[in-house]
Order: C-alpha cells, then sequence, then structure tokens
C-alpha cells in the first residue's frame, strides 16, 4: 500500500470511528429503519468525504456528514418519487437540454451548500452548535436544549444570535445582500 492510499484509507476510517454512528443513527430515522439503504447512505457520504478530504477539517466534518447523508437521502426519495417516462425517448436535443439543466441545478445547490458549510465554520462554536441540532438535524428547541445541556432560552438566543452572525458572513462574501 502506497503512502496515498494509506493517508485515504486513515481519512475514511477515522471520519467513520468519529461519526459513523452518529450520521447511521441520523439516516436510519430518515429511512424509517431500513438498515441496508442507511448503510449504503452513510458509505456513499464517506465516498464523497473521500472525495473531497483536501478540503474536510476531519475535527468539523461532523456537520457536512450529516448535510451530505441527508441530501443523499432526499435525493433518493425525490427519484423513487419521479413518475417514470411513458415511453422511451431517443436521445435528442430536448433530452440532453434537461440533463445540462439538471446537473446545473445540482451543481448550485451544491455550491450553495459548501458555501453555507464555509460560512458556518466563521461562527462561534456555541452558535455553529444550535445551528445544526436546529436547522440540519431537525431538532426542536426543546430537544437541543436537552441534548445541549443548555437552558431552553438559551437555545432561542443562540438560534437568532447565530442566523444573524450567518447571515453577516454570508454578506461579507457577497453570497446574500439586504
Amino acid at each position: 500500500m502506497d503512502h496515498s492510499t494509506a493517508r485515504d484509507s486513515e481519512f475514511v476510517r477515522s471520519l467513520y470511528s468519529r461519526y459513523g454512528r452518529s450520521v447511521l443513527g441520523r439516516v436510519l430515522g430518515l429511512v424509517h429503519g431500513d438498515y441496508q439503504r442507511a448503510e449504503d447512505i452513510v458509505q456513499e457520504t464517506l465516498l464523497r468525504a473521500w472525495q473531497h478530504q483536501e478540503s474536510l477539517d476531519l475535527d468539523r466534518a461532523g456537520p457536512w456528514l450529516h448535510t451530505v447523508a441527508h441530501n443523499l437521502v432526499v435525493s433518493a426519495y425525490r427519484r423513487a418519487q419521479a413518475r417514470p417516462p411513458e415511453t422511451a425517448l431517443p436521445q435528442d436535443e430536448a433530452g440532453r437540454w434537461a440533463r445540462d439543466q439538471d446537473g446545473e441545478q445540482e451543481l448550485d445547490r451544491m455550491l450553495e451548500r459548501w458555501q453555507m458549510l464555509d460560512a458556518m465554520r466563521g461562527l462561534r462554536p456555541e452558535h455553529q452548535a444550535v445551528l445544526i441540532e436546529v436547522y440540519y438535524l431537525r431538532r426542536t428547541v426543546a430537544e437541543t436544549a436537552e441534548h445541549l445541556g443548555v437552558p431552553l432560552g438559551t437555545v432561542k438566543s443562540r438560534c437568532y444570535y447565530g442566523l444573524r452572525a450567518l447571515r453577516n458572513v454570508l454578506e461579507e462574501r457577497g453570497v446574500t445582500s439586504r
């Protein structure tokens, strides 16, 4: 095993040991307990992390992994709900255009997620924690307070100030405007 392969392997092992159970638990809830499906989603999530390892900080990868896993579940659900085509269409200009548009939209969504993740890194840790719990993990304010061991009012306050700080970071980077 060469140095690069060993480093890649260690990166994925470290991610899985730190975040694997958490991501798997979250995905299990999203796929209604379908363990095999959840494992597939976690595996795809780790593959994407491996593909982006140069830009991921191992100590801060948890929110990114949870977001990717959530998005993979949503994408799989949408694909399953999509109406199958009534007839097979030949590969024509309209078909190529539609696929190009889908690709551009997916790229836009991916870029937005990266911008948000990068902006989140600019927040204070307590604001990051609350925003991740409430907006990414979709916990209620009460669940977040219990999980983080802080009063309910503290969670509300940190959400308010965290969102305000996040908006400021995004505005400074030219992502949003008032």
